[in-house]
């Protein structure tokens, strides 16, 4: 049990140094709900381990030491805080340019003109054969369906129906471009 002298003795500590601690923590800290909370923790943690101390120690030194690693540690604390927000706002920030100048420097037509010849190139891969290579001779390189159809051996309407075979696959693969196909196979 604790004797009547101990507690009259932290009794009178608490009077004489707790607005001097207090003080001194919100010095540092400038929050005086946390001051009073690391001088109180000191306190009892001084109450809790007083025992353990030398008759000679110097107890309100002691106190404000445990107040000082408090300070310390929470200040730190606000620190690395403070250095991962900006690092969040810097990475943000970053996000925020490089959007910005990807759109900047984003041409849609050239990105709606590559999407859209990259369809062009499948579906006329997956065309048969004599259907592709008349559809290539027609629209590159362009040649009439008479020259067509003198060069492969066929008559204009077989050139006509490879060519409308292609179209009508091409149509319904580029539906959502079809300015683009109307401008370049219409």
């Amino acid at each position: 049990m604790e004797s009547t002298s101990d507690l009259k003795a932290f009794n009178q500590l608490f009077t004489d140094y707790q607005g001097r601690f207090i003080r001194f923590a919100n010095t540092y800290v400038n929050d005086v709900a946390i001051a009073e909370d690391f001088v109180v923790e000191a306190l009892l943690y001084y109450w809790e381990n007083r025992h353990s101390l030398n008759n000679e120690s110097n107890i309100p030194a002691y106190i404000l030491t445990i107040i000082k690693h408090k300070c310390l540690n929470h200040l730190q604390h606000l620190q690395v805080r403070e250095a991962v927000t900006e690092k969040m706002r810097d990475h943000a920030e970053w996000e925020l340019h490089t959007r910005i100048a990807t759109l900047e420097a984003c041409e849609p037509y050239e990105l709606f003109t590559a999407e859209a010849q990259e369809i062009v190139d499948r579906t006329l891969e997956k065309l048969p054969e004599q259907t592709r290579r008349i559809f290539l001779m027609s629209r590159y390189q362009n040649k009439s369906h008479k020259e067509i159809a003198a060069e492969l051996g066929m008559t204009t309407k077989n050139v006509e129906f490879h060519i409308t075979k292609a179209l009508k696959l091409l149509r319904h693969n580029l539906k959502d471009y079809l300015p683009f196909f109307l401008l370049f196979f219409g």
